[in-house]
């Protein structure tokens, strides 16, 4: 990778695999979400992805994850405008408004637990969605977010 990529470069400049470095692996992305229709309010829930190993915030089969979930969020350079519901310390978001990575992310800390001290990913407070049952699903909404048309 080349050095310092994300403050050099914009995100459609990037390889695959300075894209995927730049991941925070925070696991906000793999909350379920649901979106009312009307609004277009997006109901975030503390349920994660049955592929996500919540201890670790990383999917447990990435390389497969589009045929075992095939609705699972896909983030690309190209479509970082559609995410408008990434979490202000996301650093896709982060990097796409021209702002530094935080002093937490991986990639300046040199690994993931002081991402993890600071609460910022899922591992605190998420559950599978193994073990929440689609009737109570409704129970788990921890936000709802205004998404603007």
């Amino acid at each position: 990778m080349r050095e310092r990529f994300w403050e050099r470069f914009d995100l459609q400049e990037l390889t695959d695999e300075e894209w995927e470095a730049l991941c925070d692996g925070c696991g906000q992305c793999c909350l379920l979400k649901f979106q009312d229709e009307e609004s277009g309010d997006l109901a975030v829930l503390n349920v994660a992805c049955e592929l996500l190993d919540i201890q670790s915030c990383r999917c447990s089969d990435y390389d497969n994850r589009f045929e075992k979930v095939p609705d699972c969020t896909q983030l690309t350079p190209e479509r970082i405008d559609d995410f408008r519901w990434l979490p202000k310390s996301c650093a896709y978001r982060r990097v796409a408004e021209g702002r530094k990575l935080a002093a937490w992310h991986p990639l300046i800390a040199g690994g993931s637990e002081r991402m993890h001290r600071k609460g910022v990913s899922v591992r605190s407070f998420a559950v599978s969605q193994r073990e929440v049952p689609e009737e109570e699903l409704e129970e788990h909404i921890i936000a709802i977010l205004p998404i603007d048309g």
